[in-house]
């Protein structure tokens, strides 16, 4: 009977044991490079999120569209088969109006401005998120957009027929209003669409440049100040609601430093640029008054297209933006 004995007080013991929480280990998918600051701020804001809850929330981030493409994050997050993910939100511009106001011209010409449009539309924004069983986390502006050439741009005839990239429909429809022919590119794309001859042009921000070497293919960047677009971060709901009350907030505390450092990563990542697209080579100068008129009739174009498309939530959310900016 003795010799029993160990056996059973094994088992017993091993039942005896107090419950410990089961670590967990989300997925994070992400399209932007190892060379852009966004990359940056989001392995940070994973590693605050390991150090604050000692281990038991661990989020593996795939950079560079390497897991999943760009417009597949999205429906992944809202299917469960990742948990967590980043986009450039005026790509969800087809599911509603609000999600490109972001990319209107005039609307937000400064840091300032732009987060105070974030402000803004967050509530919008979170709402139809929710719907779709997700939640923001937080959301980080790229600098203002310009435009890269091979060549001076200083006419506004030099539009007609320009293949450009443009990442998202508002910028199609954009350069449409230029005269030029749009093309979507992927960031990662971007070397291979020039050297083959598929864009002449592309309207994006001293950061996307800088990251992507952008002197190699282009000799000139005209900082236009178009817009502020930004990126979205984002977690399927259910995932988040099966993480015990103190986690769930240290992610949540963990996201608010990750906007306002990625934000201001974004204002030391615009200089920083700048400067190495000039240190490259590459002549980096304002519109001339021909060009202005031109991005400006265009713009007004685009603002006017979006005001008979949106509806009435999203033009009262603008219009309260614009009030409380003296507009």
């Amino acid at each position: 009977m003795n010799k029993h004995f160990p056996h059973v007080l094994l088992v017993t013991t091993v039942f005896a044991l107090p419950a410990t929480a089961i670590a967990t280990e989300w997925t994070m998918a992400t399209p932007y490079g190892e060379a852009s600051f966004h990359t940056d701020n989001v392995r940070q804001f994973a590693a605050d999120v390991a150090e604050a809850t000692n281990g038991e929330l661990t989020i593996n981030v795939h950079s560079g569209g390497s897991l999943v493409a760009h417009g597949e994050i999205k429906p992944s997050v809202r299917r469960g088969t990742i948990e967590i993910g980043e986009v450039f939100l005026s790509v969800l511009s087809n599911e509603d109006p609000i999600f490109e106001v972001d990319t209107l011209p005039g609307v937000a010409g400064s840091y300032e401005e732009a987060y105070q449009l974030w402000e803004a539309t967050q509530p919008v924004i979170s709402e139809l998120f929710a719907n779709q069983g997700l939640m923001p986390l937080y959301a980080v502006a790229w600098p203002a957009q310009g435009i890269y050439t091979a060549f001076d741009l200083n006419d506004p005839e030099q539009f007609d027929g320009l293949r450009v990239r443009a990442p998202n429909i508002n910028t199609q429809r954009f350069t449409d209003y230029l005269g030029g022919s749009p093309t979507e590119t992927e960031e990662s794309d971007i070397p291979t669409a020039f050297s083959t001859g598929r864009v002449d042009a592309m309207i994006t921000s001293s950061s996307t440049g800088n990251a992507m070497t952008a002197w190699d293919y282009v000799t000139h960047y005209t900082d236009a100040n178009l817009w502020l677009p930004k990126n979205i971060i984002f977690v399927n709901q259910r995932a988040f609601e099966r993480l015990d009350e103190p986690t769930q907030q240290a992610l949540l505390e963990a996201a608010a430093r990750a906007e306002e450092r990625g934000w201001q990563m974004s204002r030391d990542d615009n200089q920083a640029s700048l400067e190495a697209l000039e240190a490259n080579g590459v002549t980096v100068s304002t519109p001339n008054e021909a060009v202005a008129a031109a991005l400006q009739a265009a713009g007004d174009k685009l603002f006017a297209a979006w005001e008979e498309r949106a509806g009435e939530q999203a033009q009262q959310v603008l219009q309260e933006y614009q009030q409380q900016r003296g507009n």
